[in-house]
């Protein structure tokens, strides 16, 4: 949705937040998307996937409901850890990753407004805190 909407927006998106329990996920696994011919992005997997799945169906209705785009997309939880060509070099680099990588727990707490202008400045930049229910 358009920045100058954002206001509408956490308004809305603070209602649905405000239903919704914080929660703990453990990323543990790491997976892998194939985007395109031989690209891959490297992912971690939250478990449970759960609370976020609901979380994203709470925020993608409450954006619907301010105007702006939801989603009826299926939606899969994860944490984009980065991106590489060729299938041999994914399959080493995630046996690398799983080698070296300890659970770690993460507790979910608020949801954050981002924003971003056109390129070359398409930064991510912060424009709200909302917080989950403590």
């Amino acid at each position: 949705m358009p920045r100058e909407q954002l206001g509408t927006a956490r308004r809305f998106l603070a209602d649905a937040c405000g239903e919704i329990p914080a929660f703990e996920i453990q990323l543990a696994a790491f997976n892998t998307f194939r985007r395109r011919r031989d690209n891959y992005t490297i992912w971690l997997r939250p478990e449970p996937e759960e609370p976020l799945v609901k979380l994203q169906a709470a925020l993608c209705q409450s954006m619907q409901e301010a105007g702006g785009s939801g989603t009826s997309k299926p939606f899969q939880p994860h944490l984009s850890v980065g991106q590489v060509t060729e299938r041999a070099k994914m399959l080493t680099l995630v046996d690398q990753l799983h080698a070296a990588w300890c659970p770690l727990r993460v507790r979910i707490s608020s949801v954050f407004m981002i924003w971003r202008n056109k390129p070359p400045d398409d930064v991510f930049r912060v424009a709200a805190e909302i917080p989950l229910i403590e």
